[in-house]
This record gives structure tokens, sequence and C-alpha cells, in this order.
């Protein structure tokens, strides 16, 4: 499992360039006019990961698999969004089926793109764009509430949590605060989820900046920067110009165009490293001769569910989880190796997996 981030912001900021350049694909239109987007778009990148290729190296694994995940181009939202204007509820709707938000911020100054405000402050349309959700959100708390009164009477064990929670995000909603910040308790997680309210999702900030301003952003990055941290939120700094430049070149001459432009990796790996920080998600890796393959997993997961996520009779059967770090794998020359120096352990069903582990499961099915 990889993870699913919608591409959201308002028009004109560059999100279709991003998600063609992330995607390796022309499928989303780029054009300097508003809601050239009309369907979400989606795209599919494997997730890179040095690990993966030093373990295949290392174990002559025959193929890589690396995990995915799925990046969602939702059209420009604009002011106005949650009562209808531009394409309205529409898309509003597609943001509810991701699990974090890339909200994409125009960083730079172009004459020759037009802003739908007629000025370039990625504050302002943050806040824009987080006003339209709140308001969405509590037009919707209010409708499930009406909705839920019925079951409440009748006693619907369900409905009270629902009620309860939905009154709690319509709470910070009402003192100009997003669902996201609302403390929820651990045996409310799963129902919280379910709510699917949008301002509940994660989000991180994308400053498409220059390509100049690549390396090191500019003073609109540096705003959004401090306005993330107010926030508790992430935020990267990327130019999505250099990334459509990057999806054409092989990675031979990707490495030296990165090299010119004082770049250490591509915007994608920060990008995707951001949205697993987020998203509180490591990776476990399975290797034999055969393949090695990279599996995504949610931080503090136990062994038997990690071995569900390859197959579910895994997790049924669960017995035991044959457990090298990466590092030992690496530093004993694989699996061989780290077992006749005593470094594969057998760890039980309350083994937490941890990020780079490299796993096998042995089970009764």
């Amino acid at each position: 499992m990889g993870f699913k981030m919608g591409i959201v912001g308002l028009p004109n900021v560059g999100k279709s360039t991003l998600f063609n350049a992330l995607t390796r694909t022309a499928a989303a239109q780029a054009a300097n006019f508003p809601f050239c987007t009309i369907e979400p778009n989606v795209g599919e990148v494997a997730v890179p990961d040095a690990r993966l290729d030093t373990l295949a190296r290392i174990a002559g694994s025959k193929t890589t698999i690396p995990t995915r995940m799925t990046f969602v181009d939702i059209a420009g939202l604009v002011k106005g969004a949650s009562r209808g204007e531009g394409l309205g509820n529409q898309f509003l709707a597609n943001i509810r089926e991701v699990d974090a938000i890339a909200h994409v911020l125009r960083c730079f100054e172009d004459g020759d793109v037009t802003h739908v405000e007629g000025r370039v402050d990625p504050v302002a349309d943050a806040d824009t764009i987080e006003t339209e959700l709140m308001l969405s959100d509590m037009e919707s708390i209010e409708k499930r509430l009406a909705g839920l009164a019925r079951k409440i009477k009748g006693g619907d064990k369900d409905a009270v949590q629902q009620d309860r929670l939905l009154r709690a995000a319509l709470d910070a909603l009402n003192d100009g605060r997003p669902a996201r910040t609302v403390a929820v308790d651990e045996d409310d997680a799963k129902a919280w989820r379910m709510l699917q309210l949008l301002t509940a999702k994660p989000v991180l900030y994308v400053c498409n900046v220059p390509e100049s301003d690549a390396a090191t952003g500019n003073a609109q990055s540096e705003r959004v920067a401090e306005m993330a941290a107010a926030q508790g939120n992430a935020h990267v700094v990327i130019s999505a110009r250099i990334e459509e430049e990057l999806s054409q070149l092989d990675a031979e001459e990707a490495a030296m165009f990165l090299d010119e432009m004082g770049l250490q990796e591509p915007g994608l790996d920060r990008l995707i490293r951001a949205g697993y920080e987020l998203l509180h998600l490591e990776t476990f890796f399975t290797v034999g001769p055969k393949e090695a393959r990279a599996w995504t997993i949610p931080t503090g997961t136990p062994a038997p569910k990690a071995a569900g996520v390859i197959h579910g009779d895994f997790e049924r059967g669960f017995i035991r989880a044959e457990t090298i770090s990466f590092d030992d794998f690496v530093a004993h020359n694989g699996e061989q190796g780290a077992k006749e120096a005593g470094r594969m352990r057998a760890e039980g069903k309350a083994y937490v997996v941890k990020d780079g582990d490299v796993l096998h499961f042995l089970s009764n099915t």
C-alpha cells in the first residue's frame, strides 16, 4: 500500500504541470486558463528508495518492485467554491477520497501566467482554499447532524458517537479552526476517519518557485514556511518547471541537470518523503532471489498486520517474522551473513515493525 495525495490549489499555480511531471504523463492539460482540468486525473508513481536497489543487488534479486503512491490532480478551486462557484462542490467531493492534501501555492512572478485574484500572495491563496474547505465541512456537518437525530432517539450507539464527533468538529470550525485541530481519542479514531471531513486531512504546502529559487527558496516560500510551522503543517519547496524538465531526461542526464541547478535530489523525492512523514508511514522489505519488494505500512504496525499487507492469510496464520534490519543486511552482505552473525531475530505477534526491516513471515496457512 502507498497513499493517495490530492493536489489542490487555485487555478494557474502549477498543479497540472507538477502532476504531469510527477506521473511522467501529459494526462492533465496544463493550460493558462482556469478549470482546464475537468475531471480529477489520477496517476501512480513508484516511490523512490535507494535501499531497495541496495538490497536487490546484495541478494541478486531478478526484479525490484517499489511501493507506489497515487496522485490525484484536482481542478482549481476558487473563492466561493463551497457555494458552487467555478466548478464548486464537484471537486470538493474528490478531496474526500484522498489521504492527504498537497496544496500547491504560487511563489513565482510571471506576467504571462494570469492569477485568478490578480496578485501573487501564497499565504492569502492558502487562506482562500482553507476557508472554502471549512465552509463546505460546516454545511456537510449541519446536514448530517439533522439526519442523525432520529437514529439517536432510537438508541443507535454509532449515531451517538458520530454526533459527538461532528459537534466537536463544528465547534472548531465555528471558532475558525480546521477539523484537524480537534483532539481525537484512540477509541474514536476510526469513526473520525469515516467522517471524511475535508479539513481533517493533513496538509502539505508545496511552494512552486521559479527555477532560479529551487535550491534556496525565496521570500514567498519563506512566508509559507512560517505559516506552515504556525499551523503544525509541513511544506516543501519545488520548481514544477524543473520537475517537468527532469521527467523528460534519462537517469544520467537528470543527475547532471540536478547538479547544474544545485539540487541534491528531485522534488518528487522530497514530496514523497514529506508525505510519508505527514501520514506517519514507513517501509519494510521482502527480499529473495526472484524479487526485492518494498511495502508501506503505518508507523507502529505490529508484525501480523504487516504480514496482512502482503496477504490476508499471512496475518490470520501468523507464526513469527524472521527479521533483519536494513543496516545489518547490508553490513553482513545479505540474509545468510546476518544469520551467521546472529543478527536475524525471530519476532512474534507483539513485535512492532521498524522502518527498513527486512522481513520473512512464517504462517500456518
